[in-house]
């Protein structure tokens, strides 16, 4: 019974050394989390823009199955002159191509997403957890490759309409296509041991968006870490800046990300 009851967290130290490379800190990966398990997550992000500014996202994930899982995010933060509830999120990830090789394999997934906001709006940026209300669609492709993973997104995001909200005089989001290129390595262990050994694994991510209507656009560099421990609680720290564009009054243009994640399997039934 013992032995049973410890298999779960065997095979998810396992999946974790092996695939940890995927778990990126600013994109979703094509691959899922372990079916029957449920994650928390605690993020918070600082920006300048121009003061200094937070948001919290606690967030519930939970795996249906191998190729589906869901989230369910709350956004609060003070960027409004108070700290607040801004609003929620619904996102769901299915994957529909796995390709298994020794040592590699190949991810593909379609996801959506659904998220409203109280804040006001005044910059063509749509960022749907927690600036706008809208809806998001794409596909994910990810490649591991021993200990390097590659990942590479496209999207297409709507935000609602809302004339109360608009802020007289400013750009007015619509519609906006999303693309990134992810890349994770694993740097520890060197040689997997068991469940229990520390994960570390770097992250180099690129971020873009364009507004179709207007032709703006940016693209942001996100470096981060991140380390696992025990198989089931995950750390990431990651910072992305612009590298170009010509889209104003950005949230996200500068802006820190840190984030605690704690798993439990096996317990769906």
């Amino acid at each position: 019974m013992r032995r049973f009851l410890l298999m779960p967290l065997i095979l998810f130290g396992a999946f974790n050394i092996a695939f940890g490379q995927e778990l990126y800190v600013f994109t979703e990966p094509a691959s899922n989390m372990p079916t029957k398990s449920i994650g928390l997550r605690l993020t918070n992000e600082g920006m300048n823009n121009p003061e200094f500014m937070i948001r919290t996202i606690p967030e519930v994930m939970v795996g249906f199955n191998k190729n589906l899982m869901m989230h369910a995010q709350g956004f609060l933060s003070d960027m409004d002159g108070k700290y607040r509830l801004e609003g929620g999120s619904l996102y769901a990830k299915y994957r529909f191509l796995s390709i298994d090789e020794t040592h590699s394999h190949f991810r593909a997934a379609a996801f959506g997403r659904i998220s409203t906001s109280k804040r006001p709006t005044f910059t063509r940026d749509i960022n749907l957890e927690g600036d706008n209300s809208g809806t998001q669609g794409g596909l994910i492709f990810t490649q591991l490759l021993h200990k390097l993973a590659l990942s590479a997104t496209l999207g297409y995001a709507h935000a609602f309409k809302d004339a109360g909200k608009q802020i007289a005089g400013m750009p007015s989001p619509g519609n906006m296509f999303s693309y990134s290129l992810s890349s994770g390595y694993l740097v520890l262990p060197l040689v997997y041991k068991n469940y229990k050994e520390p994960n570390f694994n770097l992250y180099f991510e690129m971020l873009g968006k364009t507004d179709p209507s207007s032709g703006e656009s940016y693209l942001d560099l996100a470096p981060a870490v991140q380390v696992i421990l025990n198989s089931t609680t995950r750390i990431d720290l990651g910072y992305r800046f612009q590298a170009t564009g010509n889209m104003a009054n950005r949230y996200t243009k500068n802006m820190y990300l840190l984030r605690a994640e704690f798993n439990f399997f096996n317990v769906l039934k």
